[in-house]
């Protein structure tokens, strides 16, 4: 007899041929217990599966494939390091600090708010301009991505082209491939190290502004705000052409929205008062920019100075207050042969009325970019009085020069500029401040 264990208490009652081992529960029982076990275990491997697919799928971007394209097509070693990302090379983070010597400060071309450019030669011959983002963390991740996918996008002689880029998972740094300009900018020419006396000729200022009002136009018409207008990102060629470059702060602006709202961005002086004080991203806060911009190119001044009298630290409010104040001459580079030339007399006039524009306050009261073009296309030709604005735009109406024998004489189109608040600028402050003025 086989034995199972004690023998049964009082209480107890033996199992017999009608009892649970006979009739079978027991091992009905166990099969049970192991088959729900076994079916709890697959659906635990099945879940971590799909969770470390996802997992995967988060931190890969589907815009790089294995595929390397090198800029030195015999480069064997470095085929597996990145891809293609929005349909732009991935340089190997090695070929370009070799290219720049390890980034050495000789090689540096300029430093802006997101990282510093260098010069640097291609083993393909090809002269870039290299930008090295400061940090490699989430912000400057967004800020890297956003300039490529914008310039992926754009095609146009006056934007500065990208070829390129390292992988946004290399551990050593984000760095960007793009044409090399090799005449510095505007703002160099205006006031930085490359200013001269007659270095920026009028006619060679006049073909700046066309340009560049061409360029923010042509994003304009791409929805595309590019948010940090200002001399120091606009280049030159050695034709003294311009290239519109740093894209790192634009944003997509769908045609059927009236504006975005994120927390204001850009340069100090340039940035739009309205879209400060309420938040609201809209492509007028671009014509306000650029404003500063044709302030700068008629003056030489720039944007902020610390050296002036502190209510015209800001450019635009000295120029609001001077166009208002009918002392225009007080505004215009006496280089530019404003009381010795009549023709230079009243185009910069027409500039600066073109400028005071873009510089109001509300963003209603400004023309749109590619107005502003044509304006500056009719004064470039020869034409001074104006018709290609906003006909029901107050401020162009107050600003229209009364019957005259000529329709650029000076005293004529300034006296009747009508002071208002709407066309004082507000002095730039930080973007941390919130305003509480009514939006």
């Amino acid at each position: 007899m086989a034995y199972y264990g004690a023998l049964p208490s009082k209480e107890e009652k033996p199992a017999t041929a009608t009892g649970d081992v006979g009739d079978g529960k027991i091992p009905l029982k166990l099969g049970l217990a192991i088959g729900i076990g076994i079916g709890a275990l697959a659906i635990l491997i099945v879940v971590l599966f799909v969770i470390r697919h996802l997992k995967k799928r988060k931190f890969t971007s589907p815009s790089f494939n294995s595929k390397y394209i090198p800029s030195d097509p015999s480069s064997k070693s470095e085929l597996d390091v990145g891809g293609v990302c929005f349909g732009v090379p991935v340089f190997s983070y090695k070929e370009l600090a070799e290219a720049t010597n390890n980034f050495s400060p000789e090689k540096e071309l300029g430093d802006g708010g997101f990282g510093r450019v260098y010069y640097a030669k291609l083993k393909d011959g090809r002269e870039v301009a290299v930008k090295r983002f400061h940090e490699h963390n989430y912000r400057m991740l967004e800020q890297f991505m956003n300039e490529i996918e914008i310039l992926t996008r754009l095609r146009h002689k006056n934007l500065v082209s990208l070829y390129g880029c390292t992988s946004r998972h290399s551990p050593q740094g984000l760095l960007l491939v793009y044409e090399y300009i090799p005449n510095g900018t505007v703002a160099d020419h205006l006031h930085g190290e490359r200013a001269e006396p007659d270095s920026l000729s009028w006619s060679i200022r006049m073909k700046i502004a066309v340009e560049t009002a061409g360029a923010l136009a042509y994003l304009h018409a791409s929805d595309i705000i590019h948010r940090d207008v200002k001399t120091n990102n606009i280049l030159l060629d050695n034709s003294f052409s311009v290239k519109v470059a740093d894209f790192g702060l634009s944003r997509l602006f769908p045609s059927d929205i009236t504006h975005v709202s994120t927390a204001p961005q850009g340069s100090p002086g340039y940035v739009d008062p309205e879209y400060h004080m309420c938040y609201q991203l809209t492509d007028k806060s671009d014509v306000y920019s650029f404003g500063v911009v044709l302030i700068e190119l008629i003056s030489s001044m720039p944007a902020v100075d610390m050296n002036r009298h502190k209510n015209e630290i800001n450019l635009a409010y000295l120029a609001v207050n001077r166009i208002q104040n009918s002392a225009i001459e007080e505004l215009i580079d006496p280089c530019l042969g404003y009381k010795s030339n009549e023709e230079v007399k009243r185009m910069t006039t027409s500039v600066a009325e073109l400028a005071f524009l873009c510089l109001q306050q509300n963003k209603e009261m400004r023309p749109a970019m590619d107005v502003v073009l044509e304006e500056l296309k009719r004064i470039e030709s020869g034409e001074c009085k104006p018709k290609n604005l906003n006909n029901d735009n107050e401020v162009l109406k107050s600003m229209q020069p009364a019957a005259s024998s000529s329709d650029c004489d000076e005293s004529s189109l300034l006296k009747h500029i009508r002071r208002s608040p709407t066309s004082v600028t507000a002095n730039w402050t930080s973007g941390d401040t919130t305003s509480s003025a009514s939006c």
